[in-house]
């Protein structure tokens, strides 16, 4: 097919958008445009004048070429000579060829017409004959390489005239001069041409020969040498240049349609959406006079209003200007002037410009819609260019007139900047007016149903489908219209019915260097190239993909992201950081003649990839160097690439030591960058010298295969990041924009989405370190009922070294699989798995210390009790030898007994046998006095200074419930009363850890121990080393006296413990509770009755029974635990943050003071208090015996073949011996004289294990609430303490509790800091509580004192350098506190009162929260 034909079916079936595109892409190439387009039906043809709209030319006419300036015009609107050239009849050499030789310049041949020698060329036309094609020739401004001086048009006739008399007719009324090609002249053709005398077009003929029949003037006649071209090329030129100089007459395009339709030809542009959407254009455009003026009266929103919003905004965050107002009353301030210049924007009304604009873009059908867009982009940007264009020429005259004058000339440059003028200055009017409307509601200025522009964002996001740009960041204000963007892409999202996953993809460099154009050419997009309008900031246009790219890759749309520089290094930085945190993929667009630029730009992004993984982001970065031609590039610029990436390298590291890192880093460190794959060496675009360079084949082959590797890279990506959905996108907008508002991005980065992967990460770790303590518990449950059925000779404490191992590995391998699970957003977590990395070997490491304890406790008592249980032994073996006796003796009576006759004779011989007995009881000791020598050993090596305050203090027990209490000789301090409050508290809280330890003591059941006075001395003394009170040196006297009050209570504590000991294990005490059970089996074999179902009863009742409610004591709470982390509940208690939201919840719903002031005060009780709590809420009925299998254990093979009852329960009991601890004394007495048999005793137990097992449950039914968990050996309100409460850190300033995930984490944080008053932090001089926020005081010129600073002040910006493991982050929003504003203000007397102190004097807009307002700034 001839090329001319595919091109004509091309353009004939496209719509009027896509012929704009092919012939803007043509024109590009310099290939000749279709002019007039031939119809296949009919004998009519169609002007593409509208088509043709989009191209813009530049170039420099050799008037302009002394003063450097330069013509930039939309190509239809621009007058120039048109020459026409046609052919008569059939000619033996190529016009198009001739023509192409004409127009190029001596070492650029380019082919602008098609003709017979190219490939296909001599295919005849089916359809192409009487299209009429034209092509331009501009000028560079330099005399002795162009070919003409001015710009000139020239058309050219595809057939002869002869068919196509339309054609040639409108050529001839166009063009100052019309070429005709022909073999030779004839009479018949001279004839033909008479028609045209009278008409002010010149003709020229072009021979092939010289024969001529006719008289010609020799002037218009111009003879093809059979052997050479050239010189016919030279003549032609000449004529050409001779008809530019005549002041010929000049036309263009748009005139061209006059023409046109005089002739009855088609112009593209009179079908009626086009009409109807230029009439609504027109009636804005044609307000616009001066650019400047225009905006400034009727863009009235985006002025100097949204630029002093921008800059409230960012100084909500800096705080730069707050000198000495406190910074709660600075930030009101703020906020009030935000409301103001918000509250001014509202009041104005739409202009009659935007009236009309809202209605094209509203109203239109979509068809006019587009069309409107196109031709407002058209008049704007040729308005544009015209201010532009006298601007530029007048900043040029100023420049050599005025000199120096920086003044005139900066006045001059803003009117530039100010010259701008393009579609995104309506779009951006509409989201201020939408924006001013949004905060109007929401602060409850106006009422909903008041809003009248709610549907913009919709219509924005209908723009968005269909492809064009949305800004994203206003390069003017240098700011984001946050809300209006959100809610353009939330209504995007809903428009696609949820399906919005997509890679995002940013353009980064430095401005002019083909960013738009590389992506206009890789993705057929629109953003605006250098066409003569400033334009900053960036742009976002979606793009859809096909559905096997979607499946592939996982993404419905491709995000593209254009960036224009703005006018300072910090704004740059600014737009750096926030589009490479929303991007998947960076390209970074290195121009080779910018080089010094281009390390400005390098250093910029080095510093935001760093930002980004620090956060979790690591987005792939391309480096694409532009106009690199050579074939070599990449080879070549191996030690380059090399040199680049050193050079990154030490970017980075000062970027690091900047950004105030301290490990050592690299480039690759921070991002996905591989030196040899993602370099890329893209020639330039133009081949040649513009405005006549065609575009160059390379540069887009070279795109191509960076888009073909972009592609691969879809479709290969990890899948542990899945593409980014509209919401979570927002999301991170959201949180990206905040953080870069503060200057210090690390500090200040928080994103909901990052949380969200956080907490499920958490809650996820809770689960498996719950599984791996009770695995545990279990353990050792099993260990200790071991232990207390052993003989003392066989104990030790058990192995669980591999238990241990086998439990953490199983921790670690769900922490692996977890990450490797392509959970959503995983890897912006994945710097804090180390953090739970070493919670796990915390976790390990305590309990391999709690099992070892427990089991070293277990042996200890168990031997403590040994000798006891020993001596029992004898001395019922005594008393069953005396009941035998007495047995025999009352046989032998003549006269059987009656029962009372027994019970008398029984009682006297137990009686005589008790008082026969030699009964051991354990000596009692004076516990205080071990208790002393230990003090005294401890204290023995801290020199003579200690050695005298000992001696001097009182006995031990004179310290038994007398309060510690801080006295200025213990402190090296001049000003000691805040000092001594402060180590008084801490004192406290460490004495009530002793406390708790003490009770766990106490509480075991066993004998006191020495080693538990070494224990104590230990954690003493470990705590003094961590230094108590900071960095305060304490004296001699404050250590022995610390030691004196905690060894008085446990002195105290640890005798009643012996006490209570040897009061249980009394060997009297024991004997008398077994008598019943003597005289029973005494009475029962006197009267030789059947007692087997008896023994049973009492071996179900004095053994099982108790063994079995032992059993539920140790288990029950393990029991609890699981069930209640399983309920519907269990998410309250999930994860530091949900079990925060909840209780802060419950607290506001019932408003008392008193239960905030415990919350904040005590926060460590009141938590245990709320979760015992909800347990005894949750646990009104008991639990069930669980997994034990008591039945399985009497029906085993060994019980059943038993011989005798003896050997039946030494088998149970053996077979039980992991579970229960059974009573030998109460076994001994079944056992005494026991003859029944096996098999009926055995039936008997069954018979009565389910009374048993109901009587057990029935008891603990019985309990109350709080009763039962007193019973249990196991506290489960303990250990769901422990996963709620974490490390038990508070916040240095507000005393807010760390929700930091696992317990060995490197830094502590908490998502909502509260006001410091509420922590008893009050003014020094005035006394009343302070009101400010540390999540304020971190960013603002504050300062602080306290004993961590040797109550020196220094500013809050340097807080980490005393509190390095605390992380404060900036409150992520102005409304992020409200919560604890809402109950300062509401209790704020109550405070005071409470705290000894007077109230703040708040701020005046805390006063307008409501309760509402506070809830949900913590669901947030």
């Amino acid at each position: 097919m001839h090329p001319l034909d595919v091109l004509c079916a091309v353009l004939l079936c496209s719509d009027s958008f896509l012929q704009q595109e092919i012939l803007s892409k043509m024109s590009m190439c310099q290939f000749a445009l279709p002019l007039l387009l031939p119809a296949l039906d009919s004998p009519r043809c169609t002007l593409l004048l509208w088509a043709m709209r989009d191209i813009v030319r530049r170039w420099r006419p050799h008037s302009l070429a002394q003063s450097r300036g330069f013509r930039e015009e939309s190509l239809v609107l621009t007058p120039m000579p048109t020459v026409s050239f046609v052919r008569l009849g059939s000619c033996s050499f190529s016009k198009s060829q001739l023509l192409n030789e004409v127009l190029s310049p001596a070492q650029q041949h380019h082919d602008f017409f098609v003709h017979r020698d190219m490939e296909s060329g001599n295919v005849p036309r089916e359809i192409a004959d009487g299209l009429v094609e034209i092509a331009w020739y501009f000028p560079a401004g330099q005399e002795n390489l162009d070919l003409f001086p001015e710009p000139v048009a020239v058309t050219n006739l595809r057939g002869d005239i002869e068919s196509h008399w339309l054609q040639f007719s409108f050529l001839t009324e166009i063009a100052s001069a019309v070429f005709i090609i022909t073999e030779s002249i004839s009479e018949r053709e001279y004839a033909l041409f008479s028609s045209l005398q009278g008409s002010t077009t010149q003709y020229y003929f072009i021979l092939n020969n010289q024969a001529l029949l006719l008289d010609m003037n020799k002037s218009q006649l111009l003879v093809k040498q059979k052997s050479n071209s050239a010189e016919l090329v030279r003549k032609l030129r000449s004529t050409l240049r001779g008809i530019i100089s005549s002041s010929p007459k000049t036309t263009s395009t748009r005139d061209m349609a006059g023409t046109a339709r005089e002739l009855g030809i088609q112009v593209d542009e009179d079908g009626g959406a086009y009409r109807t959407a230029l009439e609504h254009v027109e009636e804005i455009t044609a307000e616009i006079q001066d650019v400047a003026k225009y905006k400034k009266d009727v863009l009235r929103l985006q002025g100097d209003l949204w630029r002093n919003l921008a800059k409230v905004e960012k100084e909500l965050c800096r705080m730069k200007g707050q000198r000495d107002v406190p910074p709660e009353d600075y930030r009101s301030q703020l906020r009030e002037r935000w409301l103001e210049l918000r509250r001014q924007q509202n009041q104005c009304d739409l202009t009659s410009g935007m009236v009309k604009f809202i209605s094209g873009i509203g109203q239109l059908g979509p068809a006019e819609k587009h069309h409107f867009l196109k031709w407002m982009k058209f008049h704007l940007d040729g308005i544009a260019r015209g201010n532009l264009s006298r601007l530029r020429a007048e900043y040029r005259e100023k420049c050599h007139a005025l000199g120096d004058d920086a003044q005139q000339l900066a006045e001059l440059d803003g009117l530039i900047s100010a010259s701008s003028l393009g579609l995104e200055h309506f779009m951006r009017e509409l989201g201020q007016f939408y924006e001013a409307e949004w905060s109007m509601v929401k602060e409850a200025k106006m009422g909903n149903n008041q809003r009248q522009f709610t549907c913009l964002p919709g219509i924005a996001a209908e723009l968005m489908l269909e492809g064009f740009p949305m800004e994203l960041i206003d390069g003017d204000a240098s700011n984001i219209p946050l809300q209006w963007v959100t809610d353009v892409l939330t209504q995007l999202h809903a428009k696609l019915g949820g399906r919005s996953r997509m890679l995002v993809l940013t353009v980064l460099g430095v401005q002019s260097t083909g960013k738009s154009t590389l992506l206009n050419t890789m993705f057929g997009l629109q953003f605006a190239v250098s066409n003569g309008r400033c334009t900053r900031g960036a742009f976002m246009t979606l793009i859809k993909v096909t559905e096997a790219v979607q499946k592939l890759s996982g993404c419905d749309f491709i995000l593209v992201i254009d960036t224009e520089g703005e006018d300072s290094y910090e704004h740059d930085n600014e737009l750096a950081t926030l589009v490479i945190g929303l991007s998947d993929i960076t390209i970074v667009n290195m121009a080779m003649e910018n080089a010094t630029e281009m390390k400005d730009v390098l250093q910029i992004v080095v510093h935001a990839f760093l930002r980004m993984e620090q956060i979790g982001h690591k987005p792939n970065c391309q480096f694409v160097h532009q106009n690199v031609s050579d074939v070599s590039a990449h080879e070549q610029n191996m030690r380059d690439r090399k040199h680049l990436l050193e050079q990154l390298d030490e970017m980075t590291r000062a970027a690091a030591r900047m950004e105030k890192q301290s490990r050592e880093m690299k480039f690759s460190d921070i991002m996905d960058y591989d030196p040899e794959k993602h370099s890329w060496y893209i020639p330039g675009l133009w081949h040649g010298v513009p405005p006549m360079a065609p575009v160059n084949m390379g540069y887009s082959e070279s795109v191509r295969e960076l888009k073909k590797y972009l592609c691969e890279f879809m479709r290969h990506r990890s899948p542990h990041r899945p593409p980014k959905d509209i919401p979570q996108f927002i999301e991170w907008l959201g949180s990206l924009w905040n953080a870069v508002k503060h200057e210090n991005f690390i500090f200040s980065f928080r994103n909901s989405l990052v949380a969200e992967a956080y907490t499920q990460l958490s809650v996820k770790f809770s689960e498996w370190e719950w599984e791996f303590r009770k695995e545990m518990h279990l353990w050792i449950s099993k260990v200790e009922t071991t232990i207390q059925n052993q003989s003392p000779d066989n104990l030790g404490p058990g192995t669980f070294e591999k238990m241990l191992h086998d439990g953490e590995q199983k921790v670690l391998q769900n922490l692996q699989s977890y990450f490797e699970s392509g959970a959503g957003n995983l890897h912006l977590v994945e710097k804090y798995r180390e953090d739970f990395l070493r919670s796990t070997t915390f976790l390990r490491h305590e309990l391999e210390s709690y099992l070892l304890c427990k089991s070293e406790e277990a042996i200890r008592i168990q031997k403590g009790r040994s000798k006891i249980d020993h001596l029992q032994a004898r001395y019922m073996k005594t008393i069953e030898g005396k009941v035998d006796g007495l047995l025999r003796q009352c046989r032998e009576r003549e006269k059987e007994l009656n029962e009372k006759e027994l019970k008398k004779e029984f009682a006297k011989m137990w009686k005589e046998t008790i008082a026969e007995l030699p009964l051991e009881s354990l000596p009692l000791r004076q516990i205080h006095k071990d208790i002393h020598y230990h003090l005294w050993k401890d204290l023995q090596n801290r020199g003579s200074l200690v050695k005298q305050v000992f001696h001097q203090a009182q006995s031990l027990l004179s310290y038994r419930n007398k309060p510690f209490r801080i006295k200025k000789e213990y402190l090296d301090l001049g000003w000691c009363k805040a000092a001594m409050e402060f180590i008084t508290q801490q004192c406290s809280r460490e004495l009530e850890e002793f406390t708790k330890s003490l009770v766990e003591k106490v509480q075991s059941g066993g004998d006191y121990d020495q080693t538990y006075c070494g224990e104590l001395l230990w954690l003493i003394n470990d705590r003094l080393q961590q230094k108590i009170g900071g960095n305060i040196r304490t004296s001699a006297s404050f250590e022995v006296d610390l030691k004196l009050h905690i060894l008085g209570e446990a002195a105290s504590a640890f005798q009643q413990m012996h006490e209570d000991f040897l009061k249980k294990n009394d060997p009297q005490r024991r004997l008398e509770e077994l008598r019943p059970q003597y005289f029973s089996t005494f009475r029962d074999l006197y009267y030789e009755k059947d007692a087997c179902q008896k023994r049973a009863f009492d071996f179900c009742d004095r053994c099982l029974k108790p063994a079995l409610w032992d059993y539920m004591k140790k288990r029950l709470g393990i029991e609890i635990v699981d069930d209640f982390l399983s309920s519907g509940e269990s998410i309250e208690y999930g994860s530091r943050s949900f079990f925060q939201f909840t209780v802060q919840k419950k607290l506001l719903e019932e408003m008392n003071f008193d239960n905030y002031v415990k919350y904040i005060v005590d926060y460590e009780g009141f938590v245990k208090s709320w979760i015992q709590t909800r347990l005894f809420d949750h646990y009104r009925e008991t639990r069930g015996l669980g997994d034990l299998e008591v039945q399985d254990a009497l029906e085993t093979s060994e019980c059943k073949e038993a011989l005798t009852v003896s050997e039946f329960l030494d088998h149970f009991c053996q077979a039980m011996c992991k579970e229960l601890v059974i009573s030998k004394d109460s076994l001994e007495v079944i056992l005494f004289m026991n003859t029944a048999s096996v098999g009926q005793f055995l039936a008997d137990i069954q018979a009565f294990l389910p009374q048993v097992e109901e009587s057990v449950l029935s008891g603990w039914e019985e309990l109350a609430g709080d009763m039962v968990f007193t019973q249990l050996q196991f506290q489960p309100q303990d250990e769901i303490f422990k996963r709620v409460f974490g490390c038990g850190k508070q916040c240095p300033f507000c005393k807010v509790p760390c929700e930091a995930g696992g317990s060995d984490h490197k830094e502590h944080f908490a998502s909502v800091h509260r006001p410091q008053g509420l922590g008893n932090f009050r003014e020094e001089t005035s006394k009343r509580l302070v009101y400010s926020l540390c999540s304020s005081d971190v960013v603002s010129g504050n300062s602080f004192r306290g004993l961590f600073t040797a109550f020196q002040w220094q500013p809050y910006k340097d807080y980490r350098r005393f509190f390095p493991t605390w992380r404060i982050q900036p409150d992520p929003s102005i409304s992020a506190s409200d919560y604890w504003k809402f109950i300062f203000r509401k209790f704020n007397s109550q405070f005071a009162r409470e705290y000894d102190a007077l109230p703040a004097n708040l701020p005046p807009d805390w006063k307008k929260l409501t309760k509402e307002q506070a809830l949900q700034s913590i669901r947030e």
